[in-house]
């Protein structure tokens, strides 16, 4: 992957440089006697010029678009985002990318099989040239000596900046094994991974719902199963190993949601069936035969129940604190035989809370997705408290092996909803805001129907989404060899200070047995 400047600027330096060895050349040849010196002065002319024989600026105009892989095409990026590589997808012997700023050359590269890869000070120079702006990307193609050129791509550099790190468990995709799973950070600055936690450390065990209150990285939970079990809490650089069952709950603290003030965490507690089907597009089937929520008491090791939406009758997941911690979202649906679960439809729910009292009030119903014959799944709360994201599909609440999932953006004021134009033919699930509520992580698999990949997209004052992309990779064609999914995108301000030789430490001790308080 060769760097050049722009082309005038190119040709003058090619000529001064190829004098300048020229002459030295010419000197060392009028000292030396060889055979075949015409040959070779031949030779070096044509190393010196072979450069500055690419000159596009005749191309012929293709009048279409060119295939980009991963599409990187008329799209809005955060300011501090890696480059953006990617691989022309079409034959040809030679490819130019041209990057361009307010009407002027930044910078070009040229590949020969069409990988495009940026080199990171070119890239960090347009990110702080083009802020706020548009820019845009010049594909041309060299076939049998002529140069071709493709319709220009326009990006936009949005002066909205995304956390630093995305925080993934990477996965088997069928989720019914886990010889070997990790969780990791990634810095999106860059292309540097590093893990939290990998299960080789801990016996080949389970581990999952990794959780971070307002995007905090100095604040997270995450649960272990099987060998180690436990739920493990960070917070201010101090470990706890929580065994939060008691014989008052269903079983232990499954999805979990931090309380803004950092004091509480909801979580569901969950007797799950997972079944597996043997139709097309219907692979697995995970299903809620009875559930609830409790409230776990950093301060107090004690877990409670809420007594206004406790029902047998009734199915209680997915609990999501408000931004200002005055509300607790979940969703909710009439416990039916797992026989029927295609009748298993969830609506979106939410209790006040007073969190000088410590006490919750009354429950409304926010949206009624059941009567639409649709389901609620991972509801998020946007940071300024104006909206609601979340997946419908058709039954159910494990959105994520349903293909007709879809993110949905509802208007708590206004109680309007809509469709973002973020969706594919295959499955959206799990998601996620930025901290200054301008990005949108989410876990899509469009590009093969099998694996979660994180996309992102940028929402604008009107509450209108941009053109997703995938996350960027240092090699274009790195999800077409990848073979594990990322699971549960979160975003964070920073990098977490966890790495498993910290958290296997831990492993060991004996859990903290939490304590059931009857009354909240």
């Amino acid at each position: 992957m060769l760097y050049f400047k722009s082309h005038k600027t190119l040709r003058t330096q090619c000529l001064s440089q190829s004098a300048a060895k020229l002459s030295r050349f010419n000197f060392t040849v009028n000292n030396l006697v060889f055979q075949g010196s015409a040959y070779f002065i031949i030779l070096i002319f044509s190393v010196f010029f072979v450069s500055c024989s690419d000159d596009i600026s005749k191309s012929k105009r293709i009048g279409q678009n060119a295939v980009i892989y991963p599409d990187y095409a008329g799209i809005t990026i955060p300011c501090n985002i890696a480059q953006l590589n990617f691989v022309v997808k079409e034959p040809a012997d030679k490819y130019i990318a041209v990057y361009k700023s307010n009407g002027h050359e930044m910078f070009r590269v040229s590949s020969g099989d069409g990988i495009i890869s940026v080199p990171s000070g070119k890239w960090d120079d347009l990110l702080k040239e083009a802020k706020g702006q548009d820019f845009t990307i010049d594909i041309c193609i060299n076939k049998a000596g002529s140069w071709f050129k493709y319709n220009t791509i326009t990006n936009e550099i949005s002066t909205d900046s995304i956390d630093n790190y995305l925080v993934y468990r990477l996965i088997a995709p069928g989720f019914e094994t886990w010889n070997k799973m990790g969780i990791y950070q990634r810095n999106l600055g860059t292309f540097d991974e590093t893990p939290i936690m990998e299960n080789t450390m801990s016996g080949g065990n389970c581990m999952n719902c990794h959780s971070f209150c307002m995007n905090n990285s100095n604040t997270m939970l995450f649960h272990m199963r099987a060998e180690n079990a436990g739920t493990y809490i960070y917070k201010d650089g101090v470990i706890e190993k929580l065994d939060t069952k008691t014989d008052s709950t269903l079983g232990p603290g499954v999805y979990p949601s931090w309380h803004p003030g950092g004091k509480f965490v909801a979580f569901s507690t969950n007797r799950i069936v997972q079944t597996f089907h043997a139709i097309p597009d219907k692979k697995i089937e995970v299903l809620d035969t009875l559930s609830d929520v409790i409230v776990y008491n950093l301060q107090t090791h004690g877990i409670s129940t809420v007594p206004a939406i406790a029902s047998k009758n009734r199915l209680e997941t997915f609990p999501s604190w408000s931004p200002d911690g005055k509300s607790l979202y979940f969703c909710s649906a009439k416990a039916v035989s797992p026989k029927e679960y295609k009748n298993i439809r969830y609506d979106l729910l939410r209790i006040s809370f007073d969190p000088e009292k410590n006490s919750f009030g009354s429950v409304d119903t926010v949206y009624k997705a059941a009567e639409l014959g649709k389901s609620i799944s991972f509801p998020r709360i946007s940071p300024d408290g104006k909206y609601a994201m979340f997946c419908l599909s058709d039954y159910g609440n494990f959105s994520i092996w349903h293909p007709e999932s879809d993110l949905y953006l509802f208007n708590l004021g206004t109680k309007e909803i809509s469709k973002p134009e973020i969706n594919s033919e295959r499955t959206e699930s799990y998601h996620t805001w930025s901290s200054n509520g301008r990005w949108l992580v989410f876990s899509s698999r469009r590009l093969d129907g099998l694996y979660t990949r994180p996309y992102f997209s940028h929402m604008d004052n009107n509450g209108i989404f941009s053109k997703p992309f995938i996350l960027p990779q240092k090699d274009p064609l790195f999800y077409d060899r990848f073979l594990k999914s990322y699971n549960i995108p979160e975003l964070v301000k920073s990098k977490v200070n966890l790495d498993p030789r910290i958290i296997s430490r831990e492993l060991d001790k004996k859990p903290i047995k939490v304590k059931f308080i009857s009354k909240f």
